[in-house]
């Protein structure tokens, strides 16, 4: 072992179980994630200042779109998952599709999921697309810290070697240290992305329908292509086009809408009570 790394902790990815039935940090991780986002969202809705005097979304919307954006992420995760990093493996073998327990969620289907049914809901209940699609982006940072940090206590989603002094040995990634990227995707995703959505509603973006999405796009866009740079690639993919990882590739389109977004948002009229 490298004198300056770090050996694992010893973490058990399953909370209890009860004779066959477990419960995961994993899960627990979305569960959380999910809870934390409803409860901080019907804050925002609540807060007419935020919004210029009237709020377009209710507390009981946001009860009603919770459900809807749970199916999202899981399906979106779990399709996006299975076309991006597995597409030939669960050709093979289909009924694996389902097999939500072993583990394979996608950000990048998940995102896709949630806001497909965000603007389903807000199609069916006359809400403003962008005005819930910006109370989505302020609270969803809650729950990528959230699962970045079961990742980390999975053992997964390791990071490349290195002989940082925080560097660790991944149980299940061989004897070399390597960086610790999931922490690093938590800070960035996470903190990073809940702070600026946070700040921004207190200046009045809420105002501007578009604007904090755009941020969050862009920004979640910017914070994935750094986090890989740590992250080691996934297995089944390694390196792409021109030495780019899948969730590089995936990310950049996402800074170019994020920042269209925005300076459609800079160009518009604020909304008024």
């Amino acid at each position: 072992m490298p004198l300056l790394a770090i050996p694992f902790p010893a973490f058990d990815p399953v909370v209890f179980s009860v004779g066959p039935f477990a419960v995961r940090w994993y899960a627990l991780a979305y569960i959380a994630g999910i809870l934390g986002a409803w409860w901080l969202a019907r804050r925002i809705a609540q807060n007419q200042k935020l919004w210029g005097g009237h709020s377009p979304i209710t507390a009981p919307n946001v009860d009603d779109v919770i459900t809807w954006c749970a199916l999202g992420i899981v399906l979106g995760g779990r399709l996006g998952y299975v076309l991006f990093y597995g597409k030939s493996y669960f050709f093979e073998h289909p009924l694996e599709i389902f097999q939500l327990w072993h583990g394979g969620m996608s950000f990048h289907g998940g995102f896709l999921g949630t806001i497909l049914a965000l603007l389903l809901y807000a199609r069916s209940k006359k809400i403003p697309m962008l005005s819930i699609l910006d109370l989505a982006a302020i609270v969803t940072p809650i729950g990528l810290f959230l699962g970045r940090i079961a990742n980390f206590i999975n053992g997964e989603l390791w990071g490349r070697v290195t002989d940082v002094p925080w560097a660790i040995i991944f149980p299940h990634a061989g004897p070399a240290p390597r960086h610790p990227s999931q922490l690093y995707e938590a800070a960035l995703e996470g903190i990073a992305l809940f702070a600026i959505g946070i700040v921004a509603a207190r200046m009045g973006a809420l105002k501007r329908p578009g604007m904090i999405g755009g941020l969050f796009v862009a920004g979640y866009g910017l914070a994935r292509v750094a986090g890989e740079q740590f992250r080691e690639p996934d297995a089944q993919l390694g390196y792409l086009f021109g030495g780019l990882t899948m969730g590089t590739l995936l990310s950049l389109p996402m800074i170019i809408v994020g920042a269209i977004a925005i300076v459609c948002a800079l160009r518009s009229a604020p909304r008024k009570a």
